[in-house]
């Protein structure tokens, strides 16, 4: 530990390399939606196929969040989040050899590994939001929350274009290859330079006193050495599940989710199918929009922690710009009357500005999560949020396959939007730490 009177700032370098693991980790769940209007063509999938197969990650990042939140608790942050990064990037990789395996479909192949990776992915939010609770103090949790959450609209304004460039003068499968190998790398920088705050060797005791005053959970992490107490048990869960205050923030987690799969999903088909543009094209294109989701997110959470320090009301720091970025998430229903590609690029920009301000789901988790089953509660979270990763995918797929047109689904994420407002002001109640005996 540093010795120095100057408090550090280690916790930074934490959130930096926290985000860096998620834009790949978002950027590996979007692979097939840049290779798969591409792939469809190659192997021959309908609409109605490739809406399942999009929708295969979130049928499996749904069911093991609960045991993956769990098994952050018993074991520790750093060992099952740096195993999951690993896993999930070996079963992107495979999925570059689709339609190459005798005897198996290549729709029953690209579902399957999709379903791996959905597994595997499902420890890595609620590992973020361990990492935040014990790293940074409630006043700053907003902004850490903020950064490591935009990080999915930042994966497709980097990766969008690389990987709409591999599909288009490389081929669909390489884009698999090149992002496997890749998270193959970001599991190893993890391993080596995440540690918990009591635990990090250059961390001083100031910058400790100063997370703790403030709140974060420095100790989290110090049985990590061995097996904890197992927190996923039937009654730990009813306490979670009968708190309508979590009630009201998992409903309004499922509704902002919509929007993010619609994006991750078939936002870049959308482009090439509705709008008329190449891969390449739609992979620029789909820039815009996940860079204004990006500003949108740092902006809230930056918003939300100023006026938490200055009212000391986390209801309104939490509350304001969620309401204020869902009703600008809802222009997304614009983009059914728009005429030119770059109205609609406009239109979605700015939903997707709103989305990101509104993204505070996890830094309310933060808040409100019992100290003892940060793991658990992230999970339950995260479980009830993605089950729209299910939903959204084969919903939009059968309105396509319907009605010809993506009107519908454009209406489909807009509602949404205000539902997410529903939730959050109406359900939601006072916001508090839940505590438990």
């Amino acid at each position: 530990m540093a010795t120095s009177s100057a408090p550090t700032r280690i916790r930074y370098r934490i959130i930096v390399l926290i985000f860096i693991i998620t834009v790949i980790n978002y950027a590996d769940r979007a692979t097939f939606s840049i290779a798969g209007n591409q792939a469809s063509l190659e192997l021959g999938l309908s609409e109605i196929q490739t809406g399942f197969i999009l929708s295969a990650f979130a049928w499996a990042y749904v069911l093991a969040q609960v045991p993956g939140g769990a098994l952050l608790d018993r074991f520790g942050t750093k060992r099952i989040y740096a195993g999951a990064i690993a896993i999930w990037s070996l079963f992107t990789a495979t999925q570059g050899f689709a339609g190459w395996l005798p005897g198996v479909s290549a729709v029953t192949m690209l579902f399957v590994l999709r379903f791996c990776v959905g597994a595997a992915e499902a420890p890595s939010f609620p590992g973020n939001a361990r990492l935040v609770a014990a790293w940074f103090p409630g006043p700053e949790r907003g902004t850490a929350s903020a950064i490591f959450n935009s990080a999915q609209y930042f994966s497709l304004v980097t990766f969008a274009p690389l990987m709409g460039w591999l599909a288009h003068d490389f081929g669909w499968r390489s884009v698999f290859w090149v992002m496997g190998a890749l998270g193959l790398l970001a599991a190893l920088a993890f391993v080596r330079l995440i540690h918990s705050p009591v635990r990090h060797p250059s961390i001083n005791a100031a910058e400790l006193e100063y997370i703790e005053a403030g709140g974060g959970l420095i100790r989290m992490e110090d049985a990590a050495t061995g097996p904890r107490e197992a927190t996923f048990t039937r009654a730990n869960l009813a306490k979670l599940l009968t708190n309508r205050m979590l009630l009201g923030i998992y409903l309004g987690q499922y509704c902002i989710n919509v929007l993010t799969y619609f994006f991750v999903t078939w936002f870049p088909i959308y482009l090439v199918r509705e709008r008329g543009l190449n891969i390449l094209e739609a992979g620029f294109a789909a820039a815009l929009p996940a860079l204004c989701g990006f500003v949108g997110g740092v902006a809230g959470g930056f918003m939300s922690d100023r006026l938490l320090k200055r009212t000391g009301n986390i209801d309104l720091a939490r509350k304001a710009p969620l309401v204020v970025g869902m009703l600008l998430a809802t222009l997304i229903i614009g983009c059914v009357y728009a005429e030119s590609e770059w109205m609609v690029i406009t239109l979605l920009s700015v939903a997707f500005f709103g989305k990101g301000v509104a993204s505070l789901g996890w830094a309310v988790m933060s808040d409100v999560s019992p100290r003892q089953l940060a793991g658990l509660a992230g999970g339950v979270f995260n479980m009830f949020g993605n089950i729209a990763g299910i939903v959204t995918p084969i919903v939009i797929g059968y309105i396509v396959a319907t009605t010809g047109s993506f009107d519908g689904a454009l209406i489909f994420v807009g509602a949404h939007c205000l539902l997410t407002i529903f939730a959050f002001l109406v359900i939601v109640g006072p916001i508090r730490r839940l505590e438990i005996a």
